[in-house]
């Protein structure tokens, strides 16, 4: 069984109810749920949540809430990894038998449901086991960047790579936070994704992240600008 699992409590406070606050005339949270709905890769939906009302939403678009999160991991400190592991071994304690887990992040309105099937396509390429999620190019080379001394006057990170020709450096990537899928293994091993998981490369300008209210304005602008 592949299973997608949407963790989304009700806590956030950098944005209040952030998880279905209404983005371009929709919950948040609908995004994530309806790419995984489209994309036809899995047999069961669910949301992890804390929080009645997201559970509410997250029924009326679709997905599944056969358990509640418990307050111990729905908390501002609580990483991804042992949410998953509850939800596996939630779902598999009601008799199901959970071989692939997608996490999906509930704030993800440019996420695409034939990504999710790219991602499945390469772990099943690579044996089924360990984690495929996607990752973008950094707009400038990392080996350039700069650092600021308490005196305001900036200094290479890296002085060996000053002389260095920007198409000689070797290009670096960082997490699209969108999703992970992984084996079940995987999750419950505790193994973070990005210790040896394989990446799909998404264009940079269908990445966002929104973590403050400028960052929700900017990607309504730009969802909107994508739209027409």
């Amino acid at each position: 069984m592949k299973v997608a699992i949407i963790p989304a409590r009700g806590g956030s406070k950098r944005i209040p109810r952030k998880n279905i606050k209404l983005f371009a005339g929709k919950p948040m949270i609908g995004y994530a749920i309806e790419a995984a709905l489209d994309s036809g890769q899995f047999d069961r939906v669910i949301v992890s949540t804390d929080d009645e009302e997201i559970a509410d939403v997250a029924r009326a678009h679709g997905a599944e809430l056969p358990f509640r999160r418990p307050p111990e991991l729905a908390d501002d400190h609580t990483p991804t990894v042992p949410v998953i592991r509850h939800a596996i071994e939630t779902c598999n304690g009601l008799g199901w038998c959970v071989r692939h887990v997608c996490c999906i992040y509930p704030g993800v309105p440019f996420i695409r449901a034939a990504d999710l099937a790219a991602a499945f396509e390469l772990l099943e390429a690579n044996g089924g086991e360990g984690y495929a999620f996607p990752v973008a190019n950094f707009p400038s080379p990392i080996q350039r960047a700069l650092k600021q001394g308490t005196d305001g006057r900036v200094a290479p990170f890296s002085p060996e790579y000053v002389g260095t020709r920007t198409q000689d450096l070797e290009p670096a990537y960082f997490d699209a936070g969108q999703f992970y899928w992984g084996s079940v293994a995987a999750w419950l091993s505790g193994a973070s994704p990005h210790a040896g998981g394989r990446t799909i490369i998404l264009p940079e300008w269908r990445v966002v992240d929104i973590d403050t209210p400028a960052d929700w304005e900017r990607a309504e602008i730009l969802f909107q600008a994508f739209a027409e």
